[in-house]
């Protein structure tokens, strides 16, 4: 795996990758790698000649500096990973080479998405992502690029930018992975006990019984009962659950026929905050 900290070392590589055509695809991450990560370099592997991760820990989708603070960076580890699962191109810039002096303010019109759910809990955070992964698309101009289910309304995010941008890059969405009992892999995981691990299975069980039940029980039943589901459970805190049209995170209060929609979750466990989803489709 070769490794590149500037983007002049990364755009002199690349130009030798294009003029042989090879489909070039983007993995975008803040590092702290672990199997759910690795399983996006998986998926997109079929697809595509050359894979690049790049591990850069933005600083400006960070709302709080103590989080970016503490945010882990076990750059080794992920490098192992990375050879591991035999990633090509690993892009490791610093601050200062994503984010020269001078650099032009950013603001794209995500409409909603950019203040509910997520947006609403983290007011700015998509504004930041969708300029580092522009920055990121400009540099590399990929051909494809993946990112992880498990953040549904990030992914929305990018496949929004990209229509506004008229960008030419195939969105690849990578399957949720999860523990073999269910709970969704995050790095978050990793500040909680294995009691707390247990308590927040109960998101996705509230989530799969939305998925179990779709076609016989209301909209507001179906919210009422999983919502129950995690009340039942003293240990997990919820912050929202709902049903919503996959494209535009509305949520819904009927479902039609083949139309497709995503449960979204947030809850607190052990002062940790989980997110998790799952699709629906009716």
């Amino acid at each position: 795996m070769k490794i590149f900290r500037t983007k002049q070392e990364l755009q002199q590589e690349l130009s030798g990758i294009r003029k042989e055509n090879k489909v070039i695809t983007l993995v975008p991450t803040m590092g702290a790698l672990h199997e759910g990560h690795l399983s996006l370099i998986n998926y997109a592997k079929p697809s595509t000649d050359v894979t690049i991760c790049s591990i850069f820990v933005n600083p400006t989708q960070f709302n709080d500096p103590k989080d970016l603070e503490k945010y882990p960076r076990p750059i080794e580890n992920d490098i192992a990973l990375l050879e591991s699962v035999g990633c090509d191109i690993l892009f490791l810039p610093s601050v200062e080479e994503m984010y020269p002096e001078n650099d032009p303010q950013w603001q794209i019109d995500l409409g909603d998405l950019d203040r509910i759910w997520e947006g609403e809990h983290r007011p700015g955070h998509f504004q930041g992502v969708t300029q580092i992964v522009y920055k990121l698309f400009d540099l590399v101009k990929p051909n494809q690029a993946c990112f992880g289910q498990k953040d549904f309304q990030q992914v929305m995010v990018i496949q929004r930018m990209l229509e506004i941008k008229n960008l030419d890059i195939k969105l690849l969405i990578c399957p949720i992975v999860r523990n073999e009992k269910g709970l969704a892999l995050s790095s978050r995981n990793a500040r909680l006990t294995e009691a707390g691990k247990e308590n927040a299975l109960t998101l996705i069980k509230s989530l799969r019984y939305i998925k179990d039940n779709l076609d016989n029980k209301s909209v507001e039943e179906l919210l009422e009962e999983a919502k129950a589901i995690i009340a039942s459970n003293p240990e997990v805190e919820l912050e929202y659950l709902s049903i919503c049209e996959t494209k535009s995170l509305s949520p819904v209060t009927k479902l039609e026929e083949g139309k497709r929609y995503v449960g979204l979750i947030a809850a607190w466990v052990e002062n940790v905050r989980l997110i998790d989803n799952i699709l629906l489709s009716h």
